[in-house]
């Protein structure tokens, strides 16, 4: 397994350039096709009754043109100073949960940005990241929104309680953990799925990434832990780790978002980039 083709999510806001970079990085690595994507939100205008119906749509669409090209802008010119020799950009007005989804499931791996609470970016919805993560069925890699990130998977720190969606970011991250130089394992809470009469999952993980030629260090594991985002975030912290991979806790419904408390946590105060999957 390996990525083969990367979508980033570009918005219009300058901080997304540190997000291009490391998925440039990737691309890179990875020899992988980059695709930019751009959507918007179609904003909402307060307007005089008298206005007529097709001048808001034009406004609408104006202004959504406006970002697009200001985030196509970025991105050619991140690429070109990058060096990413094999991309291409693709846009989409209205739906964006909807579309960036689409378009993820085909790609391999997905890049995305923090969300930023004290911004308003193309008319995206708050949760915009936490319902793709939910909703798209790839590995998304999100950036946090302060910090410069021009590559990450050197040292990479894995939450692993055996449980379906920590499986499948393992699995999912199996590429960036062959390459990188560290990786530690820290099972947390995972008496939680499994009775006393079953062993602990540390030494299965070990072997199974061992097979896959990636050799890791078990952290001591950790139980009746009640604040696991944070907590997770100290121990990358304390680790100087670069990544940290973890499955993503929740559902959705419509006009509703469910997350568990650690996912909830890390996205939003995350200080490495975090590969989720779910």
């Amino acid at each position: 397994m390996s990525y083969r083709n990367i979508l980033v999510h570009v918005d219009s806001s300058p901080g997304c350039v540190s997000r291009i970079q490391l998925a440039c990085f990737l691309a890179q690595q990875f020899n992988a096709h980059l695709t930019g994507i751009f959507t918007a939100g179609l904003p909402n205008f307060k307007v005089n009754m008298a206005e007529i119906v097709t001048d808001i749509m034009a406004e609408t669409q104006a202004y959504a043109e406006r970002c697009a090209k200001m985030a196509h802008e970025t991105f050619k010119q991140v690429v070109q100073e990058m060096g990413a020799d094999k991309s291409e950009w693709c846009q989409h007005i209205g739906r964006p949960i909807e579309s960036l989804c689409l378009n993820a499931r085909y790609h391999d791996l997905v890049v995305m940005g923090q969300h930023n609470p004290e911004q308003s970016i193309d008319n995206l919805p708050k949760d915009f990241v936490e319902l793709t993560v939910l909703s798209a069925g790839r590995p998304i890699l999100i950036v946090p929104y302060a910090g410069s990130f021009v590559q990450c998977g050197r040292k990479v720190l894995v939450a692993w309680n055996a449980s379906q969606e920590a499986t499948r970011a393992l699995t999912d991250a199996l590429p960036l953990l062959k390459m990188a130089s560290k990786t530690w394992i820290q099972t947390m809470n995972s008496r939680r799925l499994f009775n006393d009469q079953v062993d602990l999952p540390d030494a299965d993980i070990s072997l199974f990434l061992a097979r896959h030629s990636v050799a890791v260090e078990l952290l001591k594991d950790m139980n009746n832990i009640a604040d696991e985002g944070n907590q997770l975030l100290s121990i990358v912290a304390g680790l100087d780790a670069d990544l940290l991979v973890m499955g993503a806790y929740g559902h959705s419904r419509i006009f509703e978002i469910f997350l568990g408390g650690a996912t909830r946590a890390v996205l939003e105060s995350m200080t490495v980039p975090v590969l989720m999957s779910h």
